[in-house]
């Protein structure tokens, strides 16, 4: 107790230690409220760790962990490491940067609102302000213009909305009247200041994507030491234990190991590496303990190459597409000269200023992103997370829909899906009773998935005396008198036991028993073989199951939107083509096998022909993906760099945020075509007005006005909804 340490730049004092759970005081968690965010992810992603509780007022962290699963000491100094590692800066803007952002945006109406209170009153409320006060502050407030106006005329040679304003600003204001062109500023001020919220921040998304990969790695350097992932070179050997993950790629030395590779590949059952085979970064040792040659390292390994690729791909304009920028194009020199031919036959200015202030860009200037912002919280609402307009607008047009498996489709755990017993010998209970007594305490997911089942059937878990598990085998053990033996059909074989027919006394490969085709073993399904007394005695089949909302999900994006749905996977075949069968999916439109710089190669080629493509996945095999796709998509609980690189976030973790979030973009674009009927229509009919008869500027900007406030309240119709359905 009492312990005090500094190591690189973080204290931490160990206040509290029992068996399975510590507690530190690390003063910075008290001063630095993202440095205590990066380590409760941190910790709480650690193997071992059940639970974590974070005080930063107190300094104070307590965690919980499985202490059966590793030595006390070692989890300990894997907890400390990460005290150290949530140190390092990991690119992402701080709450501050992002709260300064947003003011900003805000504090850019002080000017025009101040203009117009003074306008108002001096010209509506008759207060005795001096006239030369509500000129400055209209002239100040219309720099921002001005500017505009003449970067475009210096820079690119052409005329611009804001030169129209300009126009209309300096006419108006020649005649004395403040309160039109203060009313003109504010409502543009506005509509630029909610489109810039709304947009899309590329530096409030930044993260250090490979973070993933790990800070530091055991090597081999006159003994072992530990050093930042940095320092390691080609040549190195990396020494990894059960539970870490392996921070380089390379080939095996010494040892062999269960590795989970479902983050780099999406392969949802851990795979066991030799010496001489080869492993990748960011993959995770279940068990065993591997000696690696360093091949790769940083940016150069595969999970690197990832990431690269996602930081090259192509960068779209995160601001939403402005309709009215298109539409002021063409009708500046037209208002322009239409003007200029007023004026000169009427000798009126403020007819000609009448002409300028209709233009039929402020109100979807205002309006569009009024829409956007509110369909944004719409969606926020039922758990859809859209981060920018440009998001929503694109997922109105999508088309096609790529779906990985593992986790997007699947529920990405495995799980038991039946106990088959071969006829006359024991029950279907007893040998589950059996395997769950062999497998208890054991970390493998397939242990951990019949240990869940075993629990869920109601059945007792007998004392195991002596055992052995073989890696890549399965495990022998002394249960309850008996010798048991649970894993592969290669452990059966070793030890001299034949699979034999469920139900007839031969082998199960005999081709002409009536019952071969039934036969859960000749079958191409996922089974764990268990035999005792030197008997086999039956199977237990074990998947992926669907997640149980896919089928629904993937029936409605086909039938009723009329979109084309692929799988694409790093899985292999048959469970690719398994899946895909079971929800309907043509076996054309499914890829499996597939590493990431594949994934990102087909999304290619499908926008190539022309499609609007959407990905939906969840790990980091799938960042590549998601960043090349039009509109990119995963969830809340997926890894890091899947969740920083997507478009769309279903924070439910639930497929049907996918048909929320769809059916709101169309929605929002049959709004965004109302409003710019409302915001043309009205305009152009006080354009015929103006350019006849007359009209007032003050009427016409009441109508101009008028019409965008009218579109903008009807943008903000989503807000006004509490219930969505589909």
């Amino acid at each position: 107790m009492g312990e005090e340490a500094r190591t690189r730049t973080v204290h931490y004092r160990i206040v509290h230690l029992m068996t399975g759970r510590v507690r530190f005081r690390v003063p910075k968690l008290a001063r630095d409220p993202d440095y205590a965010h990066r380590l409760q992810r941190l910790i709480e992603s650690a193997p071992h760790v059940t639970q974590v509780r974070l005080k930063p007022a107190a300094a104070s962290i307590a965690i919980r962990y499985q202490a059966q699963l590793a030595s006390e000491a070692k989890v300990r100094k894997h907890l400390i490491r990460l005290i150290q590692a949530a140190d390092v800066d990991e690119g992402c803007p701080s709450a501050a940067s992002s709260t300064e952002a947003e003011s900003g945006n805000w504090s850019e109406l002080k000017l025009p609102v101040l203009a117009t209170l003074l306008a108002l009153g001096k010209e509506v409320w008759r207060l005795p302000i001096p006239q030369s006060m509500v000129a400055a502050s209209v002239a100040v407030a219309g720099l921002p213009v001005a500017k505009r106006a003449t970067q475009s005329l210096v820079r690119q040679k052409k005329l611009n909305i804001d030169c129209l304003d300009l126009i209309a600003l300096i006419l108006s204001s020649m005649q004395g009247r403040w309160l039109t062109p203060a009313l003109l500023l504010l409502l543009h001020e506005l509509g630029d200041t909610i489109r810039d919220r709304t947009a899309n921040s590329s530096t409030s998304r930044a993260a250090n994507l490979l973070s993933s990969i790990g800070h530091f790695a055991w090597v081999e350097r006159n003994g072992k030491q530990q050093v930042p992932i940095e320092e390691v070179r080609v040549g190195d050997t990396v020494i990894v234990y059960p539970g870490e993950q392996i921070p380089v790629d390379g080939q095996i030395l010494k040892g062999a190991a269960i590795i989970d590779e479902q983050k780099l590949t999406g392969e949802s059952i851990p795979v066991v590496r030799e010496i001489g085979q080869s492993v990748y970064a960011s993959t995770l040792v279940r068990s065993g303990e591997i000696y690696i040659q360093t091949e790769r390292v940083g940016n150069q390994t595969r999970a690197g190459a990832s990431v690269e690729l996602i930081r090259q791909a192509p960068v779209y304009d995160t601001r939403m597409a402005n309709y009215a920028a298109n539409i002021a194009e063409v009708a500046v020199l037209p208002a322009l000269f239409l003007a200029g031919g007023i004026w000169a036959v009427t000798r009126n200015p403020a007819r000609a200023v009448s002409i300028l202030t209709l233009d039929f860009v402020t109100g979807i200037r205002v309006s569009l992103p009024t829409t956007f912002l509110a369909a944004l919280n719409h969606a926020a609402r039922h758990g859809v997370l859209i981060r920018s307009g440009r998001a929503l607008e694109k997922l109105a047009q999508v088309d096609t829909l790529v779906f990985d498996k593992t986790g997007t489709l699947t529920q990405g755990d495995l799980q038991v899906v039946g106990v088959k017993a071969v006829t006359g010998r024991m029950s279907e209970m007893r040998i589950l009773e059996l395997a769950a007594a062999a497998e208890q305490r054991l970390t493998h997911p397939l242990a951990e998935a019949i240990a869940r089942y075993a629990r869920l059937q109601g059945t007792r878990i007998l004392p195991r005396s002596e055992w052995n598990y073989e890696l890549g085998l399965g495990i022998r053990a002394e249960i309850d008198g008996e010798t048991v033996l649970v894993g592969s059909d290669r452990l059966l074989k070793q030890a001299g036991i034949h699979l034999d027919c469920f139900w007839e006394d031969h082998s199960y490969l005999l081709e002409d028993c009536q019952n071969y085709p039934d036969c859960p073993i000749s079958a191409d399904a996922s089974l764990i073989y268990i035999a005792s007394q030197g008997q086999f005695q039956g199977t237990i089949q074990y998947a992926d199951p669907l997640r149980p909302e896919s089928q629904q999900v993937i029936q409605t994006l086909q039938d009723q939107y009329g979109m084309a749905v692929y799988v694409l996977t790093g899985d292999n075949r048959k469970r690719a083509f398994a899946v895909a069968s079971a929800l309907g999916i043509p076996p054309t439109q499914v890829c499996a096998e597939a590493f990431p710089e594949q994934k990102a190669e087909i999304v290619r080629q499908l926008r190539n022909s022309g499609k609007t493509v959407a990905f939906v996945g969840d790990g980091l095999n799938d960042s590549v993906g998601l960043a090349y796709a039009d509109v990119s998509i995963s969830f809340g609980n997926a890894s890091e760099v899947a969740r920083e690189t997507a478009d769309v976030v279903l924070m439910n973790n639930d497929l049907n945020g996918l048909l929320d979030a769809i059916a709101i973009a169309r929605e929002t674009k049959q709004v965004i075509g109302q409003n710019i009927n409302l915001s043309v229509i009205p305009n152009l009919a006080a354009l015929l007005l103006a350019s006849t008869i007359g009209l007032h500027p003050l009427v016409a900007t009441v109508v101009h006005n008028g019409s965008a406030i009218a579109a903008g309240l009807n943008g903000l119709r989503p807000l006004l909804q509490h219930h969505y359905s589909n």
